[in-house]
């Protein structure tokens, strides 16, 4: 059987160079290359979608590739598909780089220029370690399989603004609708989804931040499983231990949880540090929850500013929820849109500190009422999200989703981006 061979470079020298000796190799049935690290995740998605056996055996990711480092697009192509061997090709042969590049996950080095011999070997023996996996694969093995979940951040433009009890609302909805969903606390110095939910666990995210090989096993140790079902990953209960939190460890976190649940979603706070940066750089939606106040509304506008400025993300690929929302208040969605030239979310939640406090004093707000409009504000606004959906007899009928109706949703999952 041919080995499938798809090389992932972005200069053409390069990949006539790569292309014509992958061509030569025996038994080598090389794909159209692909120009850039995107390209190559949304392909191999759409192949894995359809079946692990539509992989190609081999990735040639060559080091110049982008927007992601090449060493970061190692690690993504190997925990999102664990069946697809890859090869680094690399000017730098040193020690230092291959264990770099082992510890990512690559399964072999390859030096530039490239030489025939070396490729030949690395190729085969790389191929071969693939055709063990996806033997594994069959017989049921404890592996990732999934092609990648929805992954959506929630910020707050200030401390207060209710980005936390957003987050936890849009997972409970996702969560309802059927759809394995993990709730993540990546506020690492002063995280507390843990009172909200009445939870007291040891392990936190900070115990996956030094493990270079998240395997389910190891995630599902550190991963809490909530009475609601919802799979919570936990901020340490030591606020200085969230510094072991690097943004590369972060990257490995959420890549591991995208491959492992449908949705999740991450409470990053808002003082954005390096995980959190990382984290609103993947997501697939990242949204900024602020009120309709000048503070708010400023720091809503200081944090878009900061992002672009970052390059973590630009300002039309962020959203922003506004909460506490009144027809009386001043400064209303149309007003912050045009302040922080972001998208705004439709469903507005509204100003009912009432109907919380006694859920909130008592960290049970999962057991907030169906019938709170702010619980149905925001399902509603999971809905919105593409994290729920209606089901076609009841959008036919003009009915919406409501936090009541738990078992009339379904899940579609949509990516942005």
């Amino acid at each position: 059987m041919p080995t499938r061979i798809l090389p992932a470079v972005g200069e053409a020298d390069a990949v006539r160079s790569i292309t014509t000796l992958l061509s030569q190799l025996p038994d080598a049935e090389p794909v159209a290359p692909v120009g850039d690290s995107t390209q190559l995740i949304d392909t191999l998605a759409r192949l894995a979608a359809e079946s692990v056996d539509e992989l190609p055996e081999v990735v040639v990711v060559h080091e110049r590739i982008g927007p992601v480092p090449a060493l970061e697009l190692i690690r993504e192509v190997a925990l999102r598909f664990p069946a697809v061997g890859v090869i680094l090709v690399t000017s730098d042969a040193s020690p230092g780089l291959f264990q770099a590049a082992m510890d990512y996950g690559a399964r072999g080095l390859v030096a530039l220029p490239l030489s025939y011999e070396e490729l030949a070997s690395r190729v085969q023996a790389v191929a071969q370690w693939s055709v063990g996996v996806r033997r594994h694969l069959g017989a049921g093995g404890d592996v990732f399989t999934g092609v990648g979940g929805t992954v959506v951040t929630v910020s707050g433009a200030k401390g207060g603004t209710g980005a936390t009890l957003t987050a936890i609302q849009l997972a409970l909805a996702a969560q309802a609708s059927g759809r394995s969903t993990a709730l993540v606390d990546m506020d690492l110095q002063t995280g507390d989804i843990a009172s909200y939910l009445d939870v007291q666990f040891r392990r936190s995210v900070v115990d996956l931040a030094a493990i270079t090989d998240i395997s389910p096993r190891v995630l599902a140790d550190a991963v809490f499983r909530h009475d609601t079902g919802l799979a919570l990953l936990l901020a340490p209960a030591e606020g200085e231990r969230g510094e072991d939190v690097t943004d590369r460890a972060a990257r490995q976190i959420v890549s591991a949880l995208r491959s492992r649940y449908e949705i999740v979603v991450i409470d990053c706070g808002a003082q954005l540090g390096g995980a959190g940066a990382a984290a609103v750089e993947m997501a697939d939606r990242a949204l900024l929850v602020t009120t309709p106040d000048v503070v708010a509304v400023r720091g809503a506008k200081r944090a878009v500013r900061m992002w672009d400025r970052l390059q973590i993300r630009k300002a039309e690929e962020t959203t922003v929820v506004v909460n506490r929302h009144s027809r009386g208040t001043e400064i209303q969605p149309p007003l912050i849109q045009k302040i922080t030239g972001t998208a705004v979310a439709a469903t507005v939640v509204p100003a009912n500190f009432k109907e919380l406090q006694s859920v909130v004093d008592a960290g049970r707000i999962h057991e907030l009422e169906n019938k709170s409009a702010v619980k149905q504000a925001l399902w509603g606004l999971a809905g919105e999200l593409g994290l729920v959906k209606v089901p076609d007899g009841a959008q036919k009928a003009g009915r919406g989703f409501r936090g009541g109706d738990r078992g009339s949703v379904s899940f579609r999952r949509r990516r942005e981006g």
